[in-house]
């Protein structure tokens, strides 16, 4: 089972220019104090900017990964689900960065910047 998976995060949207998740909060998603725990919203918005990031890659030699995240709460959420969406600022040969925010009934309860690199990854022999 990976990450997406285990978390219950469903992909709705995708695209070079915008990517939707989402996601019903459940117990897992919790800190004890009963409010979803920061990491939540940390995870949706590097998981949807590096989908992005990815469908901008031309050719099959290249991921890409995650190198910086910075993160706003905004809003203590305790049911419901989320909707993160996520649209590129800059799109480079190297570099990308993408501006993510999820929301709660339309209330923003995170706002994100993730900077995300391409990495040359090795072609697998047969």
């Amino acid at each position: 089972m990976n990450l997406l998976e285990n978390l219950g995060i469903n992909v709705t949207d995708q695209s070079k220019t915008r990517v939707i998740l989402k996601m019903k909060l459940e117990d897992k998603h919790m800190q004890p104090y009963k409010i979803m725990h920061g990491g939540i919203s940390t995870v949706l918005a590097e998981t949807a900017a590096s989908i992005g990031a990815n469908l901008n890659i031309d050719g099959d030699d290249e991921v890409a990964v995650g190198v910086d995240i910075m993160t706003h709460h905004l809003n203590p959420v305790k049911e419901g689900v989320l909707v993160t969406e996520a649209t590129p600022v800059r799109v480079g040969n190297t570099i990308q960065t993408w501006t993510v925010t999820t929301h709660l009934e339309g209330h923003a309860i995170s706002t994100s910047l993730s900077t995300v690199t391409l990495k040359k990854v090795p072609l697998k022999t047969v």
